[in-house]
């Protein structure tokens, strides 16, 4: 075993841990299926000037760690030069020790320019300016970071009126990598700002050329994006929610809503709540029509901080975990699919760890034997994205369900640097499974478990997602 930090066998506790890393984990490509790189950025191949561009914009991770530092905001998403920015960044880094950026940050250092040299503010300068030269240079553009890391597929996240220009550019280009939409119709649930959503609504129209008077028009307009989208190769939808819209409801009642909404009448709660439950299940049924993956990110309490969101916007880092009740409704939301066969292939999100068996078990109960692992616990996501919310959803899944038919992590991030976040969850799982091995809690089969380990990191998904169709 390599000691020491970092060393090649970091995390992995047992030497069955090492061999499931090292002969089988540590091999295969990256399945991303979803992130939120900025696709202009991939079909122009960035070049960036400096590592503060390629790793503290957009990144609330590090904004949120650094205000935590007592960094002023300035050097998070003000005015201060990048490497003024960088400077403060480096001084956060030592105290962010059994925080999940300590170790992602160490892993992208080391993966993407080598250095070994532990960031801080006495390194700070020769850092900055090592892995600042090596990405002007074209072997580290955008494209050539994500070859670094052997990545295979990466979905994006894109509003249904993108014109999805960039990713017909990457497909032109015959980039290697797949690079595919991910439908993300936030905006069309936006009843509780009837304003917001008329602005939408506005917008989907001229993008469409569509007459939107009524209900019916608006669902018809919003499927000719959905068409749209996947003539360009999208085969997932997402939908970010505190929780799910399971509210029974008339069409003679949506029909009234949706005029009162485009009359710029603010509906009240229980319209609310019936409006969005109705466009929840026709997003819900043209992802089945079409064989999409739909995923639902719940439970979490976005923009808290109002002062910060009026000054920067939305996704800047003052966000939570909520502590909503889930299961009743989401279970009444997939049984309304499930009862017509109109369920598409499901993947769960919770943001709060209380809610890992109830993910675990509620998958079960709307496996039909079409696909393996049809309905799947989601990876661990946000503010569980680190080592023990790892362990804590594999042994979730693996207690209540099939964690062989898992399909693997994410990076959901803005940065191309990011990609060593799925080799963090390789070495956790490894180390689990290992550990399992060794305490006789699993047989030593390191054919049936090497197997096993490839499928959850990259086969599983290849399968699972189907883009065998797209361009």
């Amino acid at each position: 075993m390599a000691h020491g930090f970092l060393s090649e066998d970091f995390l992995l506790r047992t030497e069955t841990a090492r061999r499931l890393y090292h002969e089988h984990a540590g091999r295969m490509p990256i399945y991303d299926y979803h992130c939120h790189l900025p696709p202009a950025q991939i079909a122009e191949d960035k070049q960036f000037d400096n590592l503060t561009q390629v790793w503290l914009y957009g990144d609330h991770y590090k904004w949120r760690a650094m205000r935590s530092n007592g960094i002023a905001e300035r050097f998070c998403t003000g005015d201060a030069s990048d490497y003024e920015k960088f400077e403060k960044w480096a001084e956060t880094v030592p105290r962010a020790m059994r925080n999940q950026l300590y170790h992602w940050s160490c892993l992208e250092l080391k993966r993407y320019f080598g250095v070994d040299k532990l960031l801080g503010p006495d390194t700070a300068g020769e850092i900055y300016e090592t892995c600042s030269e090596l990405l002007r240079t074209s072997e580290y553009s955008a494209r050539n970071l994500m070859r670094r890391m052997n990545v295979s597929v990466v979905c994006t996240t894109d509003d249904p009126l993108d014109s999805l220009e960039h990713h017909k550019k990457v497909l032109a280009d015959g980039f290697e990598i797949k690079v595919l939409p991910t439908w993300r119709p936030d905006k069309a649930l936006l009843a509780d700002d009837v304003g917001a959503l008329n602005d939408w609504i506005d917008e989907l129209a001229r993008g469409t050329g569509a007459d939107i008077k009524d209900y019916a028009s608006y669902l018809q307009a919003i499927r000719k994006r959905h068409d749209f989208f996947h003539e360009a190769g999208c085969r997932l939808s997402d939908h970010a929610m505190r929780q799910p819209y399971a509210e029974d409801y008339t069409e003679g009642q949506i029909r009234s809503i949706f005029q009162k909404i485009i009359s710029r009448k603010q509906p009240d709660a229980s319209e609310i709540l019936r409006f969005n439950s109705a466009v929840m299940v026709e997003l819900a049924l043209m992802n089945h029509e079409k064989g999409w993956t739909q995923q639902f990110h719940l439970g979490a309490i976005r923009n808290t901080n109002t002062r910060m969101l009026r000054t920067l916007g939305p996704d800047t880092g003052f966000d939570t975990m909520g502590d909503f009740e889930i299961g009743p409704r989401l279970a009444r939301y997939l049984d309304r699919l499930d009862a017509d066969n109109k369920l598409a292939k499901t993947i769960l999100y919770n943001s709060n760890p209380r809610d890992n068996e109830l993910m675990a078990t509620m998958i079960g109960n709307f496996q039909d034997g079409s696909v393996p692992g049809k309905i799947q616990f989601g990876p661990s996501w946000w503010f569980l994205d680190q080592k023990n919310g790892i362990s804590r959803q594999l042994e979730a899944l693996s207690n209540m369900g099939l964690l062989s038919r898992f399909v693997g992590m994410v990076t959901d991030s803005r940065s191309f640097l990011s990609y060593p976040r799925h080799e963090y969850f390789r070495r956790v799982l490894c180390d689990i499974l290992g550990s399992d091995v060794e305490n006789g809690e699993l047989p030593e089969d390191m054919e049936l478990l090497g197997q096993m380990v490839e499928d959850i990191c990259f086969g599983n998904a290849r399968e699972y997602f189907d883009i065998s169709t797209s361009p």
